[in-house]
């Protein structure tokens, strides 16, 4: 049994950039700030779903299962079924995912997908002999015991590191995923300059996407406790140019590396949902469509060229439907790095790399910049790693929609060697 699935509507909060301590939100409050007004504006309960999934990378000690915290506090039920999702940066993707392969099979009819992201919020975390001195003084008995075990302290002991440092970087490469961006660009010679050049041009398209209204009903304001509302994405600076990036140092590779603090993905937080739907579900609440999910794919790689999943995933998934490049007339990658970003649509146009690693007999084709994400994308925006999958193929939908295009398709790459991507056509 294979039935169509469709999106019928979606929201996210604002992007907001990470400054140095956490937050306003954690990811269960960057959930319900967009799911909310969401759910507020559909013809049905909150209680007819059948599941809920939420992507989630960083879950909080005090939000395990976020999925289910959000779909409490949504006041979807209490008997609503809600579980995570964590696949990396393909997490808020692989919510929609699965809800379109139970949707496409028969097992449920609507589906909350979403992905949720506060990396503002990434734990301290300790090192391995700090912990074994605590956990030591914790179990000393008597003075002696405890004054023996002070001597052993450290300075260094009390010197955490980010969590979210360890978990960037690949355990199999011991490459952090700039270092795999900084592969790419040598791969396939990027250069700086033209890094840059594709960072600006994102944030300026951001910029003018916020400035046309091209973004509303698709970013919501999402308000904190002290009633102060967050609007926009606020990482965007549209006054960039190439001429402010070039001063900016390599931040992985120096003192010749190509990836800057200015050409990639910023840390931010950021949540993002979709609604899921069958055809009859469709019908049984007069909902209409912004697209029709296709098909997806999923794919594997070298951890340390990471950032080619999109050519991996997308390029199987355009080949099983016939579809050549020129026939999508939308795509959005998400931008974790320019130089990866780049280095994707190299591989496409490299003719050595579509035969031996693809299977194809000529280049796959060349995608033109007003294909490809048109109103920006991380680089301007930001990256919260569960979310972004899920914003990607909102937007696109969206995007399609605004622009009376019919398929689209939207991909990412991920770390530890993954790619996914989703074809939609037009509802």
């Amino acid at each position: 049994m294979s039935r169509p699935v469709y999106l019928v509507d979606g929201a996210r909060t604002p992007f907001l950039k990470a400054r140095g301590r956490p937050g306003p939100f954690t990811p269960v409050d960057l959930a319900v700030q967009c799911g909310r007004p969401l759910l507020m504006r559909q013809p049905f309960a909150p209680t007819a779903f059948d599941l809920v999934l939420l992507g989630c990378v960083n879950v909080l000690q005090d939000e395990m299962n976020p999925a289910r915290v959000a779909a409490l506090r949504l006041g979807l039920g209490e008997d609503q079924v809600a579980w995570t999702v964590q696949i990396n940066c393909g997490s808020g993707m692989q919510s929609i995912d699965t809800a379109y392969r139970y949707i496409r099979s028969g097992s449920h009819e609507m589906i909350l997908a979403g992905g949720a992201e506060a990396l503002s919020h990434a734990p301290l975390i300790y090192s391995r002999e700090a912990t074994e001195w605590f956990g030591g003084m914790a179990q000393a008995k008597g003075p002696l015991d405890k004054a023996q075990k002070l001597s052993e302290i450290r300075p260094n002991f009390f010197s955490p590191v980010i969590g979210l440092e360890r978990g960037l970087t690949d355990p199999i490469t011991a490459l952090n995923m700039g270092q795999t961006a900084e592969v790419l660009a040598h791969r396939f010679g990027i250069d700086r300059t033209t890094a840059d050049a594709y960072a600006v041009e994102s944030h300026k398209r951001l910029a003018a996407a916020q400035e046309s209204g091209g973004l509303k009903g698709e970013v919501l304001p999402a308000f904190d406790r002290d009633g102060m509302a967050y609007e926009r994405d606020d990482g965007v600076r549209p006054d960039s140019s190439i001429e402010k990036l070039a001063r900016l140092d390599p931040a992985f590779e120096k003192p010749f590396g190509k990836v800057t603090p200015g050409n990639s993905s910023q840390i931010t937080d950021g949540a993002s949902w979709v609604i899921v739907a069958s055809e009859t579900a469709v019908e049984a609440h007069g909902l209409t469509p912004i697209a029709r999910i296709v098909d997806s794919d999923w794919a594997a790689l070298d951890p340390a060229i990471m950032g080619l999943g999109p050519v991996l995933a997308a390029t199987p998934l355009a080949q099983r439907h016939g579809l050549t490049c020129d026939d999508i007339d939308l795509w959005e990658i998400n931008e974790a790095f320019a130089a990866q970003v780049l280095a994707c649509l190299a591989a496409w146009q490299n003719e050595e790399f579509c035969r031996e690693v693809l299977g194809y007999d000529e280049p796959f084709g060349r995608i033109d910049r007003d294909r490809l994400n048109v109103d920006g994308g991380a680089i301007g925006l930001g990256h919260p790693v569960g979310t972004s999958g899920n914003r990607i193929v909102l937007h696109l939908a969206n995007a399609m929609r605004a622009g009376g295009h019919r398929r689209g398709i939207a991909t990412e790459c991920i770390g530890g060697g993954l790619g996914g991507a989703m074809l939609l056509e037009a509802a």
